[in-house]
């Protein structure tokens, strides 16, 4: 469901076009966006939980600040649904920085949050604006179990330079070559992994991936940093302080003509509150053992926060 391609604006594309059914949510009802009116809002989402569970928290809020809101969720990929908020098809949608960048600009080099912040910016065209990007990111990671982190005492990526040597490390088999991947570990942190030590497991960082780290059949893994197998094993994701993996905050994107002064107030004070950790909480809820609806998680988390009440 995540990054799995051949090369990072493919990865772009392809980190939120994995999942979901063969139905259209934008040719189904023939309903459209909501046209013209700036109080009102149809909210779309990615087709993976997260997109759907932070869709449905950005509704619930703007229905507290007296918005019209309302979700077509599990639109596709980022080829599907850029384009439909350009033309109003949908309104608002939540995004991820550094692969939005990468979209609109498959040049751009921007790892770090403010950089990418300001080329996100300026990628931006006339028919679209982004709000405050939230803390909380999804992102590329280097997992170890908590064994493997206490024994070699690891906190950063850096730390695993030493025992390079002994890493035996999965994930999707571009990140043998991606620049981000195996390449990027070495040049930015010293960790160079033998090749014979690279096990290619094409599932994204899903299941397969988290079996082969949890049962010691590999060292280290490239997970995400919201994945909920991290709390469920244990695991430790260890810090990328040099930024090889380009930031990826949650970015709430809509259609310009909707630009108003308390829209932009209720999408930063919901970006206020998205962490990382609240992240993984709420896919944790989803997807863990509550199977919680991500609708539902979306309401009690708006709740907990304090965002169904009007944004001072």
């Amino acid at each position: 469901m995540r990054v799995a391609a051949t090369a990072l604006v493919a990865a772009a594309a392809l980190t939120l076009s994995a999942c979901g059914g063969d139905s259209d949510p934008l040719s189904s009802g023939g309903e459209g966006g909501s046209g013209g009116d700036p109080n009102t809002i149809v909210v779309g989402s990615a087709n993976f939980t997260e997109s759907e569970i932070i869709a449905n928290i950005y509704a619930d809020a703007l229905k507290a600040n007296g918005f019209d809101a309302s979700t077509r969720l599990s639109i596709g990929s980022r080829e599907a649904y850029i384009p439909a908020v350009r033309d109003g098809s949908i309104d608002l949608i939540p995004d991820y920085t550094g692969n939005l960048l990468l979209y609109l600009d498959p040049e751009a080099t921007a790892t770090a949050p403010d950089e990418v912040n300001t080329a996100l910016t300026a990628a931006l065209s006339d028919d679209l604006l982004a709000s405050t990007p939230a803390p909380g990111e999804d992102k590329d990671a280097v997992v170890v179990t908590r064994d493997t982190a206490t024994r070699w005492n690891l906190t950063n990526i850096a730390d695993l330079a030493p025992y390079a040597g002994e890493v035996k490390f999965g994930g999707p088999p571009e990140f043998a070559e991606r620049p981000v991947g195996l390449p990027g570990l070495r040049d930015k942190y010293g960790v160079d992994i033998p090749a014979a030590n690279f096990v290619p497991i094409s599932d994204g960082g899903g299941p397969a991936t988290v079996a082969a780290l949890a049962a010691g059949d590999i060292t280290a893994a490239n997970l995400f940093t919201t994945t909920p197998a991290i709390v469920e094993n244990d695991f430790v994701a260890l810090g990328d302080p040099d930024n090889n993996f380009p930031a990826q905050n949650v970015v709430p994107v809509y259609n310009s003509s909707k630009k108003s002064d308390k829209l932009t107030a209720v999408l930063d004070a919901v970006s206020a509150k998205l962490t990382t950790v609240e992240l993984l909480a709420l896919n944790q809820e989803v997807s863990g053992d509550a199977k919680t609806e991500p609708a539902a998680a979306a309401n009690a988390w708006v709740v907990e926060q304090g965002l169904d009440k009007p944004v001072s």
